[in-house]
């Protein structure tokens, strides 16, 4: 078991210095970074302020280095359109998203498996046949039209739900929910729906193995050899899906920030994007591929638990 965490977790090392080096050059394919981030009317006294500040003076492998070396100690560098440190920035955005993810995350988690669960159990019943329909429906529609949609009908017809912002559950907790149903329900509604779906499929190629036949022969009871059989190994995959879909959350929450106006890491990502803010890009592609890799390194951790032979493997 030691050894397969360890050979994750050197994987995990060098894939962040892949990403790293991605998040580096990003600017270089582009054009010189300088005159990417500063206007037209810039003076050539500017320009070379800028390129000291930023250490593009030196030589590439030496900015690559210092850059990697920072990063490492959660250095970023400066916003230079606010002139705040991309890490203070990062954290200031990132409480609305990580609440916004976790609320999102719950309610796929508590609609996908056990829908999964029961289609399987029941696939020839009316009503699962209806549940897989509206799976098919909720991967296809887009975050954002749904977003629209249900302000459209909670927010402008009825009045139910505010249309945008955020309220902090310290000041009003209420508001603070009222605020977060939306865009959570939009953001993990096509997730609930994927894991529905991987739920279902491994389920079913469970349920026909030989070891699930055998515990039926034996008289366990039907709810025993769904959940303590069945589902325990039909997690697997769906833990890989759902480390890999809930990294997918904050990319998603992009749109749905957008959507919904919620001051959170979207927003900061569209921000920094449009006003070519040069640190804040390269900090926010490090921070979103940090949590990538962190989520399968935790699905991997969940494999040693969920399934034994990892661990005498």
């Amino acid at each position: 078991m030691i050894v397969f965490l360890l050979k994750r977790l050197a994987n995990a090392a060098g894939v962040m210095v892949a990403v790293a080096l991605i998040a580096f050059l990003i600017f270089r394919f582009l054009g010189d970074p300088v005159e990417l981030m500063l206007n037209e009317q810039a003076s050539q006294a500017q320009r070379d302020a800028l390129r000291l500040r930023l250490g593009l003076d030196r030589g590439v492998v030496m900015q690559f280095v210092t850059f990697l070396v920072n990063a490492l100690r959660g250095d970023f560098g400066i916003s230079f359109r606010n002139q705040q440190d991309v890490f203070q920035l990062i954290a200031e955005r990132m409480p609305a998203t990580l609440e916004l993810v976790f609320v999102a995350t719950l309610l796929s988690l508590l609609i996908g498996i056990p829908l999964g669960v029961y289609t399987a159990i029941r696939r020839n019943a009316p009503a699962a046949q209806a549940l897989q329909f509206l799976s098919v429906v909720g991967v296809s529609l887009p975050s954002f039209a749904v977003g629209i949609l249900l302000i459209l009908l909670f927010s402008v017809t009825l009045g139910w739900l505010p249309a945008s912002g955020f309220v902090s559950p310290f000041e009003d907790w209420r508001a603070n929910v009222a605020a977060l149903v939306m865009p959570a329900f939009v953001l993990g509604n096509a997730i609930a729906a994927v894991l529905m779906r991987h739920t279902r499929s491994a389920m079913l190629q469970v349920l026909s193995s030989d070891y699930v036949r055998t515990a039926r022969a034996k008289g366990v009871p039907e709810r025993g050899v769904v959940l303590r059989h069945a589902l325990r190994n039909a997690l697997i995959p769906v833990i890989t899906l759902g480390a890999l879909e809930l990294g997918t959350l904050l990319s998603g929450a992009v749109l749905t920030e957008q959507v919904f106006s919620i001051p959170g890491f979207g927003k900061l990502i569209v921000d920094a994007v449009f006003n070519r803010d040069y640190a804040v890009v390269q900090g926010v592609v490090l921070f979103t591929a940090t949590a990538y890799i962190v989520l399968n390194l935790l699905a991997d951790i969940l494999y040693v638990v969920v399934d034994p032979r990892i661990r005498v493997g």
